[in-house]
């Protein structure tokens, strides 16, 4: 007897099955290798040119597999072919791995947003989903700049430029009063150390006013996790970083869940800059918004990554409450591994969107908040905020199968694309590229070392 499926159980599937067929026919040689390593290790009674058949055949599966990259043209690699490094990704791709998964191969896995108003344009800013990083300012292999070794966590791999280049719409920055200045810090109890100090707040907004004004149509929010007690401190932060030119007026933030103005209003009004502070104080003293007055938001770190349950930060409203017509999506660890991001980011992602689409009662998140954004086993965050935005706005299984114009539902036909961004990428450094993962040869080395080593045991030569 056929069932239909609910709605959330539809959405549930698209966001967890939309998948690119690219690696199929590596993954088969890579069965196939295995099944091969399994007959060369277990076989005592074959002879040893039969072994040595095998050992040769293991080879060709396993380089093949490996080595595809070597048949791409430079930049010509695609979604999930095999690379070496990231010059042999086509744009928008980055050469990386997932050994927290048990994929060790280095391949090109996306690296960019889809920007949502390129292919559906014209409606309000709370119907779109935008890419966040948790502490955006928290990077890796930062240097100091006070002198003394840092000892704090890490969210992020790259520059707040390069996640601005690279589709990120939403930075998390925590702000402190340190040594007569605001830094940004990761730190904890409300106090800023020389050794939790990251950089002066304002250099990351310059990085913002710079980006803004290179890509007019672009709209940026900003969530300020705030510790600043130096009065009006944080409006004369935003003016020394020439900030204030794209400032949306807290003075007309719709309350009570009313509907955005649209992107297009926002653009042509230049009010590209959404500010929202952790301090409800300053809303009335320095007219930033008070973040709980305009969205509700999922508990963050641990409690927002348990399966099947999707709980409201205790400052905000319950999610279902339609008290704001924005909702924050949290997506990390309180404690982050960088090496598992990639996991993180690969398995378990759709099915908490679907836990936190129940939990507000069929609303999709405005925002996903998530550490060390470009890792993944191959689409990641990208893929769904691609899934996300397909649904909200068209009906599709994914943003790029949206049709302007069309109806709701009626969608190209598309795999998902390694790249479609609208504005130019941002650049990958090797501590990105390689995940702290084998190289492809050192992959392929070891296979074999330890197939030989086998052999010598198993036939006692």
């Amino acid at each position: 007897m056929h069932v239909e499926k609910s709605r959330s159980e539809a959405i549930l599937d698209i966001l967890i099955n939309h998948r690119g067929t690219r690696a199929a026919a590596a993954a088969a040689r890579q069965e196939a290798a295995a099944a091969a390593a399994l007959v060369v290790m277990k076989s005592t009674a074959l002879p040893l040119p039969l072994l040595m058949v095998l050992l040769l055949l293991l080879m060709f599966l396993l380089s093949s597999s490996l080595s595809t990259a070597a048949s791409c043209s430079r930049h010509a690699c695609q979604l999930l072919d095999p690379c070496s490094t990231v010059d042999d990704c086509s744009p928008g791709l980055f050469c990386g791995s997932c050994p927290a998964t048990g994929n060790a191969q280095l391949a090109c896995v996306r690296g960019q947003a889809n920007q949502p108003t390129a292919y559906v344009k014209g409606l309000p800013f709370n119907r779109y989903t935008w890419l966040v990083t948790h502490n955006s300012f928290s990077i890796a292999d930062e240097p100091s700049n006070t002198g003394v070794q840092r000892i704090t966590f890490y969210n992020q791999d790259d520059t707040v430029t390069n996640q601005l280049r690279n589709g990120v719409r939403g930075l998390m920055l925590d702000m402190y009063d340190f040594e007569n200045d605001i830094w940004l810090c990761h730190s904890f109890k409300g106090q800023c150390y020389n050794f939790t100090a990251f950089e002066p707040a304002i250099n990351s907004l310059k990085e913002v006013e710079v980006f803004l004004t290179e890509n007019p149509s672009e709209i940026v929010t900003i969530f300020i996790e705030d510790y600043v007690r130096t009065p009006k401190g944080l409006s004369k932060l935003f003016t020394d970083a020439d900030l204030v030119k794209f400032w949306y007026p807290v003075s007309e933030m719709p309350r009570n869940g009313m509907e955005w103005p649209s992107v297009i209003d926002m653009v042509a009004k230049n009010h590209r800059l959404l500010v929202f502070t952790s301090d409800a104080s300053k809303e009335d003293n320095e007219g930033i918004a008070y973040q709980w007055r305009y969205m509700v938001e999922n508990e963050p770190g641990d409690p927002g990554i348990v399966a099947g349950s999707c709980p409201n930060r205790k400052e905000s409203q319950p999610l279902n409450s339609r008290y704001a017509s924005l909702f924050l999506q949290n997506y990390f660890p309180t404690i982050p591994i960088e090496n598992e991001a990639c996991k993180e980011h690969s398995v378990g992602f759709a099915e908490m969107v679907d836990s936190c689409y129940k939990a507000a009662e069929n609303i999709m998140p405005n925002f996903l908040a998530v550490n060390f954004y470009m890792r993944s086993n191959g689409g990641g965050v990208f893929d769904i905020q691609d899934r996300i935005n397909g649904l909200s706005l068209c009906g599709c299984s994914t943003i790029s199968a949206c049709q302007a114009g069309a109806p709701m539902g009626v969608c190209k036909n598309t795999e998902i694309p390694n790249r479609t961004s609208t504005i130019g990428g941002g650049t990958y450094h090797g501590y990105v590229q390689l995940s702290g993962s084998l190289s492809v040869s050192q992959f392929f080395d070891r296979w074999v070392v330890k197939l030989l080593i086998g052999l010598l045991m198993v036939n006692s030569i």
